[in-house]
């Protein structure tokens, strides 16, 4: 279990710092971020390694040596000018080259960890003459992205987990009170910003811009695995009224029965339900007559908290991430419930809006007003097709660098074995 207990320095509150402390900064939070990656393959052997455990996600060897390749790529080659290192790994570790299903043959974890640490080195000497007040935006970029990549190998082996074992009962008993069934609050009606200008920033959060909604009502809490075994037990899963016509589809071609990480453990009641496609989200919304909020509607409620006052960087404020404040970045190593963490509460008082599991929003991924692309145009901008749906909040995986209540998620509709959860809105009559 990879721990991260050591609360991280928010973007906003870092000071004014000139480039040496900036520098010495940078390279802490690269140095902790590797030492988190290398911990997910500890002891991994090669069948795991190079194992291609779902069709939309390549095997975790090949994740391990994309983020050497993109670090190489953007920092040694076209920041530094370097000549192409170990241009023997360009074709298979590239994002663009190789289906993913022929992304099996590796090197030996030995070989890659090696082309992981020879990149890093000389990543970290031209880390000392770099000028990196101007290439800051890079870096950070580039800690997301090694975070990003991080939260997909944790999916792909517990994907291969649940192949080859039943599903855990072991969720840890915690003794919190009881959660309000069907608990809502009400946002009331106005303007507020929407998105994230600082220098961490993506370019899908940029820039910041004016959102005026209407008064809503949206759940205080993720929907449990206790509220949505109620729609199972209704055979929601054979009930057609409940779902969009390509939803039901989905399901005549693909016929499920329960979330992909599901228990039927009574520990788990009051945990998020996790591992649910969009579809299965709209139709626990329907059943219970509500609907997915808009990505608009969870960052108000996640983010504002009046007019006078900017957006807040984390639903509790502007602290720094601890592992006080929600479950996020391996330090417990699976969902917590719901209501484990009443100090990290947005000024709503909505719970866990950040960490545990990534929530559905009905929002289609498109490019706010203009939208600018970095690094690249196919880093976000190639998937503003209107074929994926935007998540909101992070997950029990997801590491301290890409976890703020701007960041923004996008899937498939279909897709069902990312740590995937979500909460209900209405409309305010």
């Amino acid at each position: 279990m990879t721990s991260l207990s050591k609360p991280t320095i928010s973007s906003r509150s870092l000071p004014l710092v000139g480039s040496r402390l900036l520098t010495s900064h940078l390279r802490q939070c690269m140095t902790e971020c590797r030492e988190s990656t290398l911990s997910l393959f500890k002891g991994m052997d090669y069948e795991t390694l190079c194992c291609h455990a779902h069709p939309d996600f390549s095997p975790v060897g090949w994740h391990l040596g994309h983020i050497a390749y993109t670090e190489s790529l953007w920092l040694l080659e076209r920041s530094a000018g370097y000549l192409p290192q170990f241009p023997e790994y360009h074709r298979l570790f590239a994002a663009d080259v190789l289906p993913k299903v022929d992304r099996v043959k590796l090197p030996n974890l030995a070989e890659i960890e090696d082309y992981l640490g020879s990149i890093r080195k000389q990543v970290f000497a031209y880390l000392v003459i770099a000028p990196i007040e101007q290439q800051e935006r890079l870096w950070r970029w580039l800690l997301q992205h090694e975070s990003q990549h991080c939260e997909t190998i944790a999916l792909v082996l517990a994907i291969k987990a649940t192949q080859e074992t039943a599903q855990s009962s072991s969720f840890i008993s915690y003794p919190l009170p009881p959660i309000p069934d069907s608990a809502m609050v009400q946002i009331p009606a106005g303007a507020f910003e929407m998105g994230h200008e600082a220098i961490a920033a993506l370019d899908n959060e940029r820039p910041s811009h004016r959102v005026n909604l209407g008064a809503y009502w949206i759940d205080q809490y993720p929907v449990t695995c206790e509220q949505y075994r109620l729609f199972m037990q209704a055979d929601g899963y054979k009930t057609a009224a409940y779902w969009s016509v390509e939803g039901w589809q989905w399901l005549q071609q693909r016929p499920v029965t329960q979330p992909f990480y599901w228990s039927d453990d009574s520990a788990c009641d009051l945990h998020p339900v996790c591992g649910v496609s969009w579809y299965e989200a709209e139709a626990y919304a329907n059943f219970v007559g509500k609907r997915l909020p808009t990505e608009a509607e969870w960052e108000k409620a996640a983010a504002w908290k009046s007019a006078a006052q900017p957006p807040l960087i984390y639903p509790w404020g502007d602290e720094a991430l601890s592992p006080s404040l929600c479950n996020y970045g391996h330090v417990i190593g699976q969902t917590t419930p719901v209501n484990t963490y009443p100090q990290g509460v947005s000024p709503f008082s909505c719970h866990d809006m950040l960490g545990n599991v990534w929530e559905w929003t009905s929002s289609w991924f498109k490019g706010y007003p203009d939208f600018a692309s970095y690094p690249y145009q196919g880093y976000s901008q190639v998937y503003f097709d209107d074929q994926h749906r935007v998540l909101r909040g992070g997950s029990w995986a997801t590491r301290s660098w890409a976890l703020r209540n701007t960041f923004r998620n996008w899937y498939h509709p279909h897709v069902r074995e990312i740590f995937a959860g979500f909460r209900c809105a209405q409309d305010a009559y």
